[in-house]
């Protein structure tokens, strides 16, 4: 039963349609307090989808890495090597493009630029173990997207992906978090089970250092074990998990999420608070993105995964029609999505 309603409703398609229109969204409201936003665009309830519907680089770097999944995916099973070399040409390719003028953060550009300019060298060495910023995982819904993975593949590959920037073991986990919440509201999850599901995956995980996808990562930090650096992640995980999961039971729509859940300028923020404005219209997808652009802190990377999540769990019919045909980037976002939804 969820196997046909998840072919029926495209998830994959209407995730990524989804995080590009959230994106696009919060992309003018970015840095703005509520304030300011209710004044340049009307009341958050109406927001109306800018013209052209310009993204950032959360879009871009997605699309990045889908292709690089893609291509790794085209040549074999995917694993830590096939991987690698894909994504982080993307990665440089992006980084290299006259497209990437849409304030892209710092720790992407200066491990990119890295990554660019040392191709021979291990990729750990161009990563910032103490960057936990939201490009780890405002990017990696591919991740849960794409098909005939293991939950070992997923995770290994949602932590690799974060690593090739965002090195910092809270980085990681919620990287991991994100991608296992798009491929559970993908499977037909029910929205209001989902935090406790993620609260479980976390302890599960705990102390699990996946050696195989994340090398020596960890010996370049000043953790004792690999076990002790990545348990400072899903501790940290944890914790936002907590905050989210009692925000849920008081939050007021009307009220900014980010003074629940937080800015969303580090990735476990971003999660927390993109679930956050999910799991509040969880039927209302476009209500969903408008809470999440009209938000004091990222507001595109928060719109962003609200709308990866809200396409997961809805599919492709979720998104307004004058909507989703007017995003940047759409013939390759539905080519992407039908070739996954295939």
């Amino acid at each position: 039963m969820i196997a046909a309603r998840t072919i029926t409703k495209q998830a994959a398609t209407g995730s990524l349609i989804g995080l590009a229109l959230g994106d696009a969204l919060g992309f003018p409201t970015e840095f703005n307090t509520v304030e300011q936003i209710v004044a340049k665009f009307g009341p958050w309830q109406r927001m109306a989808l800018p013209s052209p519907a310009y993204v950032t680089d959360d879009t871009q770097m997605t699309l990045a890495l889908a292709r690089g999944i893609r291509t790794a995916m085209d040549r074999g099973v995917l694993a830590p090597l096939r991987m690698v070399r894909p994504v982080r040409e993307e990665f440089v390719d992006w980084y290299h493009s006259p497209e990437n003028n849409r304030a892209p953060g710092r720790t992407c550009m200066v491990s990119c630029r890295k990554h660019s300019d040392h191709p021979d060298r291990a990729w750990q060495e161009s990563s910032d173990l103490n960057s936990k910023g939201c490009g780890a995982n405002m990017r990696v819904a591919p991740v849960g997207l794409a098909p005939g993975l293991d939950d070992e593949q997923r995770a290994g590959a949602a932590q690799l992906q974060s690593a090739l920037t965002h090195g910092h073991p809270t980085a990681l986990a919620a990287s991991d978090l994100t991608a296992r919440a798009v491929r559970l509201l993908s499977q037909g999850a029910e929205p209001m089970g989902l935090v406790g599901q993620l609260r479980s995956y976390a302890y599960e995980n705990r102390s699990r250092y996946h050696h195989k996808w994340l090398g020596n990562l960890w010996t370049y930090s000043h953790d004792p074990t690999p076990e002790h650096f990545i348990r400072r992640g899903w501790d940290e995980c944890l914790s936002t998990l907590d905050i989210l999961a009692s925000a849920l039971r008081t939050a007021n729509p009307e009220m900014d999420p980010c003074l629940l859940t937080g800015e969303g300028w580090v990735a476990e923020e971003a999660l927390a608070t993109a679930l956050l404005c999910f799991l509040q219209f969880p039927g209302e997808p476009v209500t969903a993105l408008r809470r999440a652009a009209c938000t004091s802190g990222d507001s595109d990377s928060i719109a962003c995964l609200a709308g990866a999540f809200a396409g997961a769990h809805l599919g492709a019919g979720a998104w307004p029609k004058e909507w989703a045909e007017r995003v940047e980037y759409r013939s390759e976002l539905l080519t992407l999505g039908a070739l996954w939804d295939a």
